[in-house]
């Protein structure tokens, strides 16, 4: 009796390391048998990939698969990949002739995944059974020998060697067992009568059907055969078509026609009728999803297909007639389940970091992932999409998927991002799929402080209180955390010759400008200072920007009576014969302040006549009120109130005194009478009036030389501030009085928007014309300027 072929196999596990550990394309291999118990030892990941066992633990080796973490764990001790709990190959991966388990392993730090595939090898766990402990058999005594009986086969559901090999029945002279593999290496056991048969003689047979596996060691299933010899039915239904082939797609509806089987009888009346039948009990699922119609001999679907579970069936059909005994007629129908786009593609993400820096180049790794489409030929071909117009790609190696960075990134414009991934396969109808990956922008240092202007100007009123605030200065860093921490401080400059840091102070923390001594206007109007914001980050980024402080001044000086001085005394002298109106004298004062406070103002507070003599209250020129009268008093005492336009008003005062000469030719008279008298001229008196009037004149021309090199000094210093200078100059035969250089200077008050341009009264320099001494009016002009002469 003939076997079919056996083959060796080894029960020890064995492991193949395929390719070494690459990020992309490489994989690892093992192969394990099933039915090992909890534990079993797999394969050792860390010395496969050669990676340290210490480091497991610290860069969070994980299996990251479903399906491998399901079955298989890893150790971090040693980097042991064992059996999780026990795997039942017929239950994974049913009569698959490969059944793999995919895995994913990821380390952190830095971020690497390698593939593996533990395959599945089957083991002889599983015996031959029968689907009915028995086979009921009828033949007709006029069969011939040599006609076959199709016997129910086995079921095993092991693969390979381990399925069933052969068929024994136990001994007779009239049947034997023959068998033959289909089209899809089924082994098919048919009973074989080798010898005719005499229903007289014997009316039944029960035999003992063995199937036999090739596993090691074998196992075997058993089935009764009893075989009832009737009288004859001597021709069986026979099908058009050995095999019916025949395609349907996945999503047919319940009753689709599938195909009609058709088989012929040559007998007639009941050995010529008919009756479809699935024949074979093997496909007890198939039976579910496939109805026969035992009358039409039309097949339809009776449940639904998947292409993914099973993309073919092969269905044992029978036609059995009514004859007695009935006889069968066999066929198989091979059917083709064809793929529809019924299966989304499914993204599965590795883990991985979703923070990234934003200085991160372009083609910084973010992550894998995965797309898996389950259909087949176009319906499984997939294609990933991002949106347009970020700075992030794809790279694709068939469906593994890396994302990256495309483009450089700013945390300050954008801080994050949700990445909508679509996954689109090549269906018609096409399907998609989304997933979500939500990317965080981390900060760097790469913005400096920024001031909200690059130029300040600060006013500070003169005199101020020393340790006062005078400004704050803010600048505004768009980074996070340390990265925007500013700190202030002052550029080193000087002032006077004198560093910055003598006058002012800066609050580190806040921008307060703090002034460290009272200004005064009159010595420094202004200066400039240079203030940098510094960040925390690193390296450090800064800016700076310019503060113009500028000093206002305040009304903290008196006016200076400059003329009449006291060197120089405060008596004048008046003919009586003046009229009224005449310009006695000019009361000259300066004030060291400027704008309003240096606007100075003059009043008469106390005279001996009050209705002789008027002050003008803005020149201070003093003149007659009135004719001088006989009965009028020869002196005359006057107090002069000089103030300025203040607030509060500073005011200084000057004492005068008047003599009020006769008329000229009494004076003639007086004279002659003098010189007459030689009492007067004695010698020691004209020895003294010799040696003052020598005197006189010697002092005389030091003051003109004095006030000349004075007015020239003043000059070059206006001409240094751009501003023209003037001296006041009273004509008079006495000589010249040049006051100080007058500097126009720029007030901006804060908070009125205003800029006023302010002369300083109390610089200025102006020459009296000669022309004054001849008429009651002063006559002004610039110093240096030529004098005109009188006509």
């Amino acid at each position: 009796m003939a076997y079919g072929p056996r083959f060796p196999f080894n029960e020890i596990a064995f492991m193949l390391l395929i390719c070494a550990p690459d990020l992309i394309s490489g994989q690892l291999r093992y192969s394990i048998l099933e039915e090992k118990e909890e534990g079993a030892f797999v394969g050792n990941i860390a010395q496969d990939l050669g990676l340290n066992v210490r480091q497991l633990s610290a860069r969070k080796f994980r299996l990251s698969s479903d399906d491998g973490g399901r079955y298989m764990k890893v150790s971090l001790d040693n980097g042991i990949l064992s059996i999780r709990e026990r795997i039942d190959r017929e239950r994974i991966c049913r009569q698959a002739e490969m059944c793999t388990v995919s895995f994913k392993t990821t380390l952190e730090n830095p971020l690497e995944v390698y593939r593996g595939v533990v395959e599945i090898l089957d083991v002889n766990d599983n015996p031959p059974t029968f689907g009915n402990g028995s086979i009921v058999l009828q033949t007709s005594e006029a069969s011939a020998p040599g006609v076959r009986f199709r016997l129910e086969r086995a079921e095993d559901p092991d693969i390979g060697i381990n399925t069933v090999v052969a068929y024994t029945i136990s001994f007779t002279e009239y049947f034997s067992i023959k068998t033959h593999r289909t089209e899809s290496d089924v082994l098919i056991p048919e009973l074989l009568l080798d010898k005719s048969l005499d229903r007289e003689l014997l009316s039944s047979f029960q035999l003992l059907l063995t199937a036999t596996d090739g596993g090691t060691p074998q196992r075997t299933g058993t089935a009764q055969i009893l075989v009832t010899v009737l009288d004859f039915n001597d021709n069986a239904p026979v099908f058009d078509d050995d095999i019916y082939r025949v395609s349907v797609s996945e999503d047919a509806p319940h009753g689709t026609l599938v195909l009609k089987v058709k088989a012929n009888d040559l007998d007639e009346g009941l050995n010529a009728e008919i009756a479809y039948s699935f024949s074979d009990v093997d496909l007890r699922r198939a039976r579910h999803l496939f109805s026969l119609d035992p009358y039409s001999g039309e097949v339809r679907v009776e449940g639904p297909l998947d292409f993914e579970e099973a993309n073919s069936y092969s269905l044992a059909v029978q036609a059995v007639d009514h004859g007695s005994p009935a006889m069968a007629g066999h066929s198989n129908v091979l059917i083709k389940v064809i793929d529809v786009n019924d299966n989304a593609p499914e993204i599965k993400v590795t883990s991985a970091s979703n923070k990234i820096p934003e200085n991160a180049p372009p083609g910084t790794f973010i992550t894998f992932f995965d797309v898996i489409d389950r259909d087949s030929g176009e319906n499984g071909q997939i294609s990933c999409e991002l949106p347009k117009n970020i700075p992030f790609s794809l790279q694709t190696s068939s469906n593994h998927y890396k994302l990256i960075t495309s483009a450089t990134l700013d945390r300050e414009t954008i801080s994050e991002f949700k990445l909508p991934i679509l996954a689109r396969d090549l269906g018609s109808p096409s399907l998609t799929s989304n997933k979500t990956i939500h990317i965080t922008i981390t900060d760097v240092n790469d913005n400096a402080p920024r001031f909200a202007e690059s130029t300040y100007n600060v006013y500070v009123m003169e005199n101020n209180a020393p340790g006062a605030s005078i400004f704050v200065l803010t600048a505004l860093d768009p980074d996070l955390e340390q990265n925007s921490y500013v700190s202030y401080s002052l550029v080193d400059n000087f002032i006077q010759n004198l560093p910055v840091s003598t006058y002012l102070a800066i609050n580190s923390m806040n921008g307060t400008i703090y002034a460290l001594r009272s200004f005064d206007y009159e010595e420094l109007k202004n200066f400039q200072i240079n203030v940098q914001a510094r960040d925390a980050g690193v390296p450090p980024l800064s800016s700076s920007a310019t503060v113009n402080v500028i000093i206002l001044d305040q009304n903290d000086n008196a006016p200076v009576i400059v003329s009449p001085s006291e060197q120089s005394g405060s008596a004048e002298v008046l003919r009586r014969s003046a009229g009224q109106g005449y310009l006695v004298t000019k009361i000259m004062a300066t004030d060291e302040d400027s704008g309003q406070n240096a606007r100075l103002f003059y009043q008469m507070v106390k005279s001996t006549d009050p209705t002789l003599f008027t002050v003008t209250k803005n020149s201070g020129e003093i003149r007659t009120a009135r004719s001088i009268l006989q009965t009028d008093i020869s002196v005359h005492t006057l107090v002069i109130l000089v103030k300025d336009n203040g607030q509060p008003s500073l005011s200084s005062t000057v004492t005068m005194n008047i003599s009020v000469l006769e008329n000229s030719t009494e004076g003639i008279t007086e004279s002659s009478t003098l010189v007459k008298n030689s009492g007067y001229l004695s010698d020691p008196n004209v020895y003294l009036i010799i040696i003052f009037s020598c005197t006189s004149v010697v002092f005389l021309l030091i003051i003109v030389l004095l006030i000349g090199i004075k007015c020239k000094q003043d000059r070059s210093i206006i001409q240094g501030y751009n501003t023209p200078s003037y001296c006041y100059n009273r004509g008079d035969s006495q000589g010249t009085f040049n006051g100080r250089p007058a500097m126009e200077e720029t007030l901006r008050y804060p908070g009125t928007g205003r800029v006023v341009r302010v002369p300083e009264p109390h610089q200025y320099s102006v020459c009296l014309s000669p022309e004054s001494a001849k008429s009651d009016f002063l006559f002004l002009k610039p110093c240096g300027a030529p004098t005109s002469q009188a006509q």
